[in-house]
């Protein structure tokens, strides 16, 4: 009826500090995406759709930490780390679903930075308000049925051992190494979906950027190119950390499953990168930053 989510529980000497820094990132979280979600609403400059796109953006990743970041300070705080058969179920179901809407989302942007780099006279033309409405909600949707058919997949397995989960959420390879039944299908299944939801838009997104690095190696300006090759990189550097401990975590064989190692690549994708995410998709932009001083 209900799993105990151990979390941290082997480094009890560093609870509170835990506790603390937790608590920090989660501010820093909701305050960075939660400013970027309003300045892009109320700014009549940052109508375009690069900024559309942005909005969203930070609105999934507030949502996507609130999805296990209070648990885990709940747990931290009172030692009370039970969480029901069904409550687990739906923190997988939105983790999945959120994640999957992040992926196709970085996605959509990269597609978007590649048209108004690489086809800037069609851009207007291209990215119309319709088709970026329907991208968005594509990337918000097109998830959904297979994530919630997963997840019943999952909790339809009989539970009879142990009932604690070595992590700080309700994660997939933890919970499947509960079940005592052969999981093999299941297994196929979160490969299958890690590679259609996971490995093609990464690969699309590389695909993206080489073109648009190859439009930029042909501009006649060192400075513009400089500038360029800055932004391209770190959007990168953060699509790459997102993407890799996403994938390894779901595509790397059940044989080499250490919860040590899928604790941590578990918080690169949950907390790190929706923290970081502001500050080099947003705060590094000139308009944006205009939009913050006007604001205040």
């Amino acid at each position: 009826m209900e799993f105990v989510l151990l979390g941290f529980a082997d480094m009890p000497h560093l609870r509170w500090f835990l506790f603390g820094l937790f608590l920090t990132i989660y501010i820093i979280i909701l305050m960075s995406n939660g400013t970027i979600f309003l300045i892009t609403k109320l700014d009549s400059t940052l109508q375009s759709p690069m900024y559309f796109f942005l909005e969203n953006f930070s609105f999934l990743e507030i949502c996507y930490v609130s999805v296990t970041l209070p648990k885990m300070l709940m747990n931290l705080g009172t030692h009370r780390r039970r969480i029901s058969l069904v409550a687990c179920a739906t923190q997988m179901c939105f983790i999945l679903m959120l994640g999957t809407t992040e992926c196709l989302l970085l996605t959509v942007m990269a597609y978007d930075r590649y048209v108004a780099i690489c086809h800037p006279l069609h851009y207007s033309l291209i990215m119309n308000p319709t088709v970026c409405v329907q991208l968005v909600i594509g990337s918000w949707i097109v998830g959904i049925p297979f994530q919630i058919v997963q997840t019943y997949q999952i909790f339809s397995l009989p539970f009879c051992g142990s009932n604690q989960i070595n992590h700080f959420f309700c994660d997939f390879p933890p919970v499947l190494n509960l079940a005592c039944v052969d999981t093999s299908v299941n297994e196929v299944l979160i490969y299958l979906v890690a590679v259609f939801f996971g490995v093609v838009p990464f690969l699309l997104i590389v695909g993206s950027y080489s073109k648009i690095i190859s439009t930029i190696l042909k501009l006649p300006s060192a400075t513009s190119q400089t500038k360029a090759f800055s932004t391209c990189s770190s959007h990168l550097m953060v699509v790459g950390l997102f993407f890799g401990s996403g994938i390894i975590t779901y595509l790397r064989p059940k044989s080499s499953h250490s919860e040590g190692t899928g604790k941590v690549l578990s918080l690169f994708y949950t907390i790190l990168t929706p923290m970081i995410n502001p500050m080099i998709y947003s705060l590094r932009n000139q308009d944006v930053i205009m939009a913050l001083r006007k604001l205040l």
